[in-house]
């Protein structure tokens, strides 16, 4: 069973990720469904489409926008799943919603999506607790490669741009290669920043 021009995939564990574990105690973290932020966005790929050819194969894991999953209530107040559902538990996912694909344990992006990770603030009288618009280059492309800039460098990009994920109890800005616009190069002083909340989900 495939599809012409979608991926068929299917949730890793459940539709929505709305719980962290604070020792050994789960923590419910929202009982709404609207809020897009508890979707799940990790998926496995059951069939791969027809019509064109990618590196992405049956079994692999992939990154997804949250929509796909998604569920909401239509204008009568009755509860719907996404427009993506197919059966069964399966959905469609286009090409376009998927931004990194795992294969032999490494997460790979798509085209030309790059993440980022936040990086410490120095500063002791700013009360966040990572430096705005600046972070460590986590997954590249190809199209950044050419340019020099490569996974481990420390990077600026443009405000506004970035979309942040859990991947690999790590989060990390999800952006394009024309928001990187400065590299700072390799720099060991800079400390990443990852929020407790990310690593215990």
């Amino acid at each position: 069973m495939n599809s012409l021009y979608d991926f068929i995939v299917e949730p890793l564990g459940d539709t929505y990720d709305n719980k962290i574990k604070l020792g050994n105690v789960d923590i419910i973290l929202n009982t709404k469904i609207e809020s897009y932020k508890f979707v799940n966005n990790v998926a496995k790929v059951l069939a791969t489409p027809l019509a064109y050819k990618t590196s992405i194969k049956k079994g692999d894991l992939i990154l997804i926008h949250h929509n796909v999953f998604r569920t909401f209530y239509d204008i009568k107040g009755v509860k719907k799943k996404s427009r993506s559902y197919f059966k069964n538990n399966k959905y469609f996912c286009a090409l376009d919603q998927i931004y990194l694909y795992k294969t032999k344990d490494k997460w790979n992006s798509i085209n030309d999506r790059c993440f980022i990770q936040p990086v410490k603030s120095n500063n002791k009288f700013k009360v966040e607790k990572e430096q705005s618009l600046i972070g460590i280059l986590k997954i590249g492309n190809s199209s950044l490669e050419t340019l020099g800039i490569n996974e481990g460098d420390t990077v600026g990009y443009t405000p506004n741009g970035e979309y942040d994920f859990i991947v690999d109890n790590k989060r990390l800005y999800c952006m394009k290669s024309n928001d990187i616009v400065i590299k700072y190069g390799n720099q060991k002083n800079q400390t990443e920043y990852n929020p407790s909340w990310a690593s215990s989900s």
